[in-house]
């Protein structure tokens, strides 16, 4: 088989992998079922990364009322659909291949609960914001599945959700700076992304099997690669099936960072101040205290 080679950019130091995690299934929210791959006991942090989750959800399972401040939200839907609603009266379905990218900012109270028929599936990703925007006011950028930037060359398809890949840019503003690319990679193709040298990088894994990285590493479905230093990934698709995965980079913030569930801020005395807000309703939860999402569920955390 003829190896295809998007070899256009040129990489003069491609990324190792360094690390790599097979991202098992646990319970979240109600009833929810996620494989948690950042944010778990063995990398609780990888700036300006919190959370990534690749979730199964079925109704009557989902993530009911929870708050959040300090952050951003990424959905992305893989299948099916999710119907997210907030107290400020925001209320929206996101289905297969559509986005919301939420900023929490000084704070938002939603939930995020399944279609009733069938499994519905995606990913979310919790991206920190810097000390100057963790207060900002909540904002949201959705983009449906049709009006997401899509391109391929060579046989490699990339939805572009945020940054730029093979000449195509996301319309996506993005507080903290963050690239978002969903490829998909036929047999015998080999990919060239640039990466930006200081920033964080990895790869997740969603279909299929891949060679990675300076480093040469196979890895299959579900499973989390963090890439080392360098400029660029490279990636071959050697199997006889589609490859897809996520590559996920990101500016490091280098800012102290507390969290407790769902607050992210710097210091443990904004925490404190967090929870006393939320808990009286002030300073951006005062919408909190009468509203109820039409499920009438609230997450513990």
């Amino acid at each position: 088989m003829s190896e295809k080679n998007n070899s256009c950019v040129g990489l003069n130091e491609p990324r190792w992998v360094v690390r790599k995690f097979l991202a098992k299934p646990q319970y979240e929210g109600v009833g929810a079922i996620v494989r948690r791959s950042i944010g778990r006991f063995e990398l609780r942090y990888f700036d300006p990364f919190l959370v990534l989750d690749e979730f199964s959800v079925t109704a009557p399972a989902g993530f009911p009322d929870h708050p959040h401040r300090g952050f951003e939200t990424v959905t992305y839907m893989i299948q099916g659909s999710v119907t997210h609603e907030d107290f400020e009266g925001h209320k929206g379905t996101i289905g297969a291949g559509d986005l919301q990218w939420m900023t929490a900012g000084r704070g938002i109270v939603h939930s995020e609960m399944p279609s009733p028929h069938g499994t519905q599936k995606g990913l979310q990703l919790w991206v920190n914001l810097s000390s100057k925007y963790k207060m900002m006011e909540p904002k949201y950028q959705e983009i449906s599945s049709k009006n997401i930037a899509e391109t391929t060359k060579d046989g490699i398809k990339v939805r572009v959700i945020a940054g730029e890949a093979l000449g195509t840019k996301s319309p996506i503003y993005t507080r903290t700076p963050t690239m978002y690319l969903d490829f998909t990679l036929d047999p015998g193709t080999h990919l060239q992304q640039p990466i930006s040298k200081p920033w964080n990088a990895f790869i997740y894994i969603l279909e299929g099997e891949g060679i990675f990285g300076q480093s040469k590493s196979s890895a299959s479905a579900h499973h989390l690669l963090l890439l080392g230093h360098g400029d660029g990934l490279e990636a071959w698709n050697k199997s006889t099936k589609l490859l897809r995965f996520i590559l996920v980079g990101g500016e490091p913030l280098d800012e102290p960072l507390v969290q407790f569930g769902p607050f992210v801020m710097n210091t443990q005395e904004e925490i404190d101040q967090t929870i006393e807000d939320f808990e009286n309703y002030t300073n951006g939860f005062e919408k909190a205290r009468h509203w109820r999402s039409e499920s009438g569920l609230s997450l513990d955390f």
